[in-house]
């Protein structure tokens, strides 16, 4: 029985990632959304993420941890590639796709680039620090060493609507 997961992988790695279908991006999405409304309860941001392969398995997953782990880098985008990475015993995601409830802000969007992360999807934009298209977008930049697919819009207003719930709850918590 292999041990990791790339054992599990064919031998010739594959360039490109899997192109999901409008139904499994709202199935994952919607699991996403339901799991961000767990972490805001706990008084994170509500922001969660996966990182798939190219057969369309989770090998990361994450959500925001900075309240719990006092960290900056505690983003939920940055948590599922780590584990991503460590699960497949390598840096490089051409194959990988990412999607996360919340457009990744300029640090996570960075590392998805460093990562040469294949595709990103995510559902709510953020006009504040989106770095997908809200305020920039570090993936078609010219220092971006990759060209990577960016979809963004999946369930918005779903994702919008967790996030400004959330942010509306706190608010009403710190009067």
């Amino acid at each position: 029985m292999p041990l990791f997961y790339h054992e599990l992988l064919p031998k010739k790695p594959l360039s490109k990632p899997l192109q999901l279908s409008n139904d499994l991006c709202i199935m994952w999405m919607s699991r996403l959304l339901a799991r961000a409304e767990q972490v805001g309860k706990l008084g994170e941001v509500p922001v969660t993420a996966v990182v798939l392969d190219s057969f369309g398995r989770c090998i990361g997953h994450g959500s925001n941890k900075r309240e719990e782990e006092k960290n900056p880098l505690g983003h939920a985008e940055l948590i599922a590639v780590r584990q991503a990475a460590w699960l497949k015993e390598d840096w490089r995601f051409n194959e990988c796709t990412l999607i996360v409830t919340l457009e990744p802000c300029p640090m996570c969007a960075g590392a998805l680039v460093q990562a040469r992360m294949g595709q990103v999807i995510f559902g709510a934009s953020d006009k504040k620090r989106g770095a997908f298209g809200g305020t920039l977008n570090l993936g078609i930049h010219s220092s971006a060493h990759h060209k990577m697919t960016i979809k963004g819009g999946i369930m918005q207003l779903e994702a919008q609507k967790v996030l400004e719930n959330w942010f509306k709850q706190q608010r009403q918590l710190s009067v």
